[in-house]
């Protein structure tokens, strides 16, 4: 193969990490969406005035999504193996970057979920649980907005040329 530089093998592992980023999160954000719209749904029988004040935690599950597809392109884009080597070890730091993403998604996913469905009907119920629903579902986001943010945060250190490539620091992003 002409041009190409570093394992053959190691940009397999990479588009790996990618798709495991996008897929974990999307399942999460699926689950999330679907588990907090029946309780959206199911509270909307009883109270239809507080729908679209219930439909937060339908968009917090969306955007976990978007998390785990931000990742995704920016793994997939920093593979390019006839461009600047890309060896096993970064193959292994993309992977493992993706699925600590992913997972974090898939979990947050499941807590947003979980306490979205219970929150919209508790807050039919009782308006003074809204306030407390957002505050757990903040922090339910924020497990994956926080292993997206540290990858972001160190393929950028390494793109403007900080590292070199082998920082350990920003190559596992648990």
């Amino acid at each position: 193969m002409a041009g190409f530089s570093g394992d053959e093998t190691a940009p397999f592992f990479g588009f790996l990490g990618a798709a495991a980023a996008l897929i974990f999160s999307c399942m999460g954000a699926a689950y999330g969406t679907a588990k907090s719209g029946v309780g959206v749904a199911s509270m909307g029988v009883m109270r239809p005035e507080l729908v679209m004040k219930s439909i937060v935690p339908v968009v917090m599950a969306g955007v976990l999504g978007i998390y785990g597809l931000i990742i995704a392109v920016i793994i997939s884009t920093g593979i390019n193996p006839k461009a600047k080597s890309y060896y096993l070890f970064d193959g292994y730091a993309h992977l493992s970057s993706g699925l600590s993403c992913g997972l974090a998604g898939l979990s947050a996913g499941m807590a947003i979920g979980i306490v979205g469905d219970a929150g919209v009907r508790a807050n039919a119920q009782q308006p003074k649980l809204f306030v407390g629903m957002i505050l757990i579902l903040i922090f339910a986001e924020a497990l994956a907005f926080a292993q997206s943010r540290r990858f972001m945060d160190c393929e950028l250190y390494q793109t403007l040329g900080h590292g070199n490539g082998r920082d350990l620091s920003c190559s596992f992003v648990l």
